[in-house]
């Protein structure tokens, strides 16, 4: 696992360069996976979506992880060996800040917190509100809110439509 002062200084280090190219740092993890070792991976998305499942390009993408690459190489900033990879979140991207759930009120999502709340760690259902210190996720037909500091993991549970 990286440390939080590691992942806050990648934050300082991506936002600008995904800005530059009119995307979003949705999330970054530095973690050691098997054989592989530590992989240091970086979820981009477009600021403004013209459609639902519009995501960032290639070349876009290719742009940031090459101009990280080259930042990370001069700053000695994650220690060690570590594969860099840059992509999209996907359509079930995670919810890191309040502006993340902001912008999906209305949406599926799963919300996993850290303690109990009404008998529960794990929610699932429409995003009802996303506002000062917490969401309001509809759970069982009910309103549940949950605080943002007990949020451990959350994202947009995306709906395939039926066939």
């Amino acid at each position: 696992m990286a440390t939080s002062e590691t992942l806050d200084r990648l934050w300082e280090i991506v936002d600008p360069l995904a800005a530059g190219v009119e995307l979003e740092v949705v999330d970054i993890e530095l973690r050691h996976e098997g054989r592989s070792g530590r992989v240091l991976r970086v979820y981009l998305d477009k600021v403004e979506k013209q459609e639902e499942l519009d995501a960032p390009g290639l070349d876009e993408l290719s742009r940031v992880s090459r101009e990280l690459s080259d930042i990370l190489d001069v700053h000695d900033v994650v220690e060690g060996a570590y594969t860099l990879e840059v992509s999209s979140p996907g359509v079930n991207r995670p919810l890191r800040k309040p502006e993340h759930f902001a912008r999906f009120v209305g949406q599926r999502v799963r919300v996993r917190t850290g303690e109990m709340i009404n008998g529960r760690k794990n929610f699932l259902g429409p995003l009802n509100g996303a506002a000062g210190d917490g969401v309001v996720v509809v759970q069982d037909g009910c309103e549940v809110f949950i605080p943002f500091g007990v949020i451990v993991k959350a994202n947009v549970e995306y709906e395939w439509a039926s066939p």
